[in-house]
């Protein structure tokens, strides 16, 4: 009975074992389909280079040797093309010129005599491979050449070397690199027409992705640190745990460690082609920029989010009520500014005038505050009690100087990926309105070219349509009482 029991808990527990890795398999999936096509990928390459051994005409071409073009599918097919790019034309141009001078060591050393070429072979093996060694530690060749110079010392150590037992040494170099270019190009081929991943698309969704959790955060700050309840007459802060639960708002914490993904979906995007609507050329050091100036922000924010609904200090609730306003604005106004600078960055256009504005509101926000901690009132009050709070103004003012920078940095993008301008219209809704109601008329010519003639029958909602157009468009009167020109 003991041993039936034992056999029933084994399989039991290697059911909910099972399971789980089915379960993880599946959210791994559905969290990033491409993850499953990279795979149907990878195993569709590996089949088209094995047929250098299954098909024997081939193989009878290559030899032994066709076990190198399936090596090179296994190392340089990576998930984004342009990883897959940098490792392959790495991995081509080392070999190339490793086995180019492996050759040339091997037959210069031959010169020497049978007792001479081993000595002149080991001291160009020691004299390159310390040489190229060295060149790693330059950071830009670390950071786009390391894999082709390690590619590059072990041919040209493989070569130089076994040419000194091997006697057909230019059919063992030829062999060895066409394999190697068969699995490069394989690679390439399938990376860039099979469903591509690319690396300069995913580093420009994450960076705009990045900048709207911080925009996130920062309009339910408000929410979440100013929350009151009325206990028997007396004010208390109300003390909610469960605020660390909502991900929407704790979703910032990944922008921390963005640095390293970032850099490195940077360098591949640079081996890319052109593609959709990022040409060969595209400034992708200033996504760098702009995800490090996000991180900046990020860190203030975790700063900031350290001081909500804290439970170890005595909060100062009539000094927290007089900056409740201003630090509410402060936080939301900056968050939409990032929100609309994201979009912004997801649309590839230049910001539009309402992120300034949102800033300004922000400074006036700022304004009101400094004045409200001028008042004097923060003499009459407890000081240990009103210190988180003036912490958390400080923290508000510092992001909302990021906020600026990050928008500094947008704009210079715009301009060095030539964004297209931001075109201010009527909202579709209005616009929806309006034609129904059929006060709108579209005009295809007219004194500034493209236009919209609105005809209004309320003054008010002449004003409020002008005040919407007037930032980025054209506006005009026309002769006819209650009618406006907008132009592009």
């Amino acid at each position: 009975m003991g041993s039936d029991e034992q056999k029933v808990g084994i399989m039991g527990s290697c059911k909910r074992k099972l399971i789980s890795v089915m379960e993880r398999t599946n959210k791994l999936g559905r969290d990033d389909p491409r993850r499953i096509i990279h795979s149907l990928k990878v195993g569709l390459a590996l089949t088209f280079v094995s047929l250098l051994y299954y098909w024997r005409p081939l193989y009878d071409g290559f030899g032994i040797a066709a076990i190198w073009a399936v090596l090179t599918v296994v190392v340089i097919f990576e998930f984004t093309v342009g990883a897959t790019l940098s490792k392959g034309l790495n991995r081509g141009l080392g070999t190339l010129l490793a086995g180019a001078l492996g050759v040339g060591a091997q037959h210069f050393a031959s010169l020497f005599g049978q007792t001479g070429e081993p000595i002149v072979l080991g001291t160009f093996v020691f004299l390159l491979a310390a040489a190229s060694t060295f060149s790693r530690f330059f950071p830009r060749i670390k950071a786009r050449y390391d894999y082709g110079v390690l590619i590059f010392i072990l041919t040209f150590s493989l070569v130089s070397v076994s040419g000194y037992r091997v006697e057909k040494i230019l059919e063992l170099a030829h062999q060895r690199l066409s394999t190697i270019l068969i699995g490069g190009a394989t690679c390439i081929f399938i990376s860039l027409f099979i469903c591509p991943v690319w690396a300069g698309e995913s580093l420009h969704n994450n960076i705009a992705s990045n900048i709207e959790k911080l925009a996130n955060y920062l309009e339910g700050f408000g929410g979440e640190y100013f929350q009151y309840e009325d206990e028997e007459n007396n004010v208390i802060i109300v003390e909610d745990s469960k605020h660390n639960k909502l991900s929407s708002l704790q979703a910032y914490k990944t922008v921390l460690t963005s640095q390293s993904s970032e850099e490195s979906l940077a360098n591949f995007a640079s081996w890319e082609p052109k593609h959709g609507k990022f040409s060969f050329r595209h400034p992708w050091k200033q996504y760098l920029k702009i995800g490090s100036l996000t991180r900046q922000c990020a860190y203030q924010i975790e700063s900031l989010n350290g001081y909500v609904n804290p439970t170890d200090i005595q909060v100062a609730i009539q000094f927290r009520r007089r900056i409740e306003e201003s630090c509410k604005a402060i936080s939301s106004e900056s968050g939409k500014a990032l929100r609309i600078l994201a979009s912004s960055i997801k649309t590839m256009t230049n910001p539009s005038s309402s992120s300034k504005t949102h800033i300004e509101n922000a400074r006036t926000a700022i304004d009101e505050l400094k004045n409200t901690l001028k008042s004097g009132y923060l003499e009459s009050s407890d000081l240990l009690g009103v210190i988180p709070d003036a912490t958390v103004c400080c923290i508000l003012i510092d992001i909302v100087k990021s906020v600026e920078k990050i928008s500094e940095a947008i704009e210079e993008l715009g301009r060095s990926a030539n964004f297209k301008s931001a075109e201010a219209t009527v909202s579709p809704e209005k616009s929806s309105q309006l034609v129904h109601r059929g006060i709108m008329n579209p005009v295809s010519d007219g004194e500034c070219g493209d236009h919209v003639v609105i005809r209004v029958d309320d003054n008010n909602e002449a004003d409020q349509i002008v005040g919407k157009s007037q930032a980025n468009l054209e506006v005009k009167a026309t002769r006819k009482l209650g009618e406006i020109i907008v132009c592009k």
